[in-house]
């Protein structure tokens, strides 16, 4: 399927690996001019060239970037724009808050989370939304977690915090749908990425479990019985940031195997 994004700026924060690598490199794959970030010039780097020698796509800007800060989501904007002009596709992820059950978590770590998983989504969305409003166009495309709908022990942080970006996301749908500019939410089920290696150390230290065991049991309540790529998610953000997906708009999407039982 032709999904016509070729040429269109799409920043892909928090992509050196796991989910936002497998994101940024399928938009690099659809022709977009894409930017990535991470919080390590190296690895950000190497990310970049990865994706460039894979996809044969050289448009492609790594920007080191500590999403809790604020100045740096407001550089990550500006030098992206810089290079490319306006953002046309926020697919906004980050890594991962602290594990651990509400008992153990302490004031700093409620603080990191809040952080790194809500006010750094409301930093770099006001950083895309002019430009997006001035061309009537634009996608806003959200990676939270299939927690929003069935929470998991031991993460509390993650239950918690991720249910806020749901809202803001369809406020934002209803906000600025007029506009030309959509809002989605995607909530990843179990993706093999080394958070599910960290989830499953978490597991087995609890537990006595080995972690091989940790991880066999993450996906044993999924009906396909395995693992989603971050490449899968990638497609999926590929076409809500297409013209097929246009009338898609304040919608929150799980890809996770079946794992969410609730029918709504």
């Amino acid at each position: 399927m032709e999904l016509g994004l070729s040429g269109k700026v799409a920043l892909v924060p928090a992509s050196s690996r796991g989910i936002g690598f497998g994101v940024a490199k399928v938009l690099a794959m659809e022709g977009c001019q894409v930017v990535v970030s991470s919080r390590n010039h190296d690895s950000i780097s190497k990310a970049r060239n990865l994706i460039a020698s894979e996809t044969g796509n050289h448009d492609v800007l790594a920007v080191a970037a500590d999403l809790t800060v604020r100045e740096d989501a407001h550089r990550l904007v500006d030098e992206a724009e810089k290079k490319f002009g306006a953002i046309a596709i926020l697919a906004y992820n980050t890594g991962p808050p602290k594990p651990g059950t509400f008992k153990e978590l302490t004031d700093k770590d409620w603080d990191g989370a809040v952080r790194l998983l809500l006010l750094s989504a409301v930093w770099l969305t006001r950083g895309v939304l002019p430009g997006m409003a001035e061309r009537k166009w634009g996608r806003l495309i959200y990676i939270t977690s299939s927690t929003l709908r069935q929470p998991l022990p031991n993460l509390v942080l993650s239950n918690t915090v991720r249910l806020s970006i749901a809202g803001l996301s369809k406020s934002l749908a209803i906000e600025y749908g007029p506009q030309g500019i959509t809002s989605n939410g995607i909530m990843q089920g179990h993706i093999l990425t080394d958070r599910q290696h960290q989830v499953a150390e978490d597991i087995a230290s609890r537990t006595g479990k080995s972690v091989e065991e940790a991880m066999k049991e993450l996906v044993r309540d999924v009906p396909q019985g395995r693992y989603g790529r971050p490449e899968e998610l990638g497609y999926l953000v590929a076409f809500l940031a297409s013209e097929n997906a246009s009338y898609i708009n304040g919608a929150m999407l799980a890809i996770d195997g079946g794992l969410i039982r609730s029918v709504f």
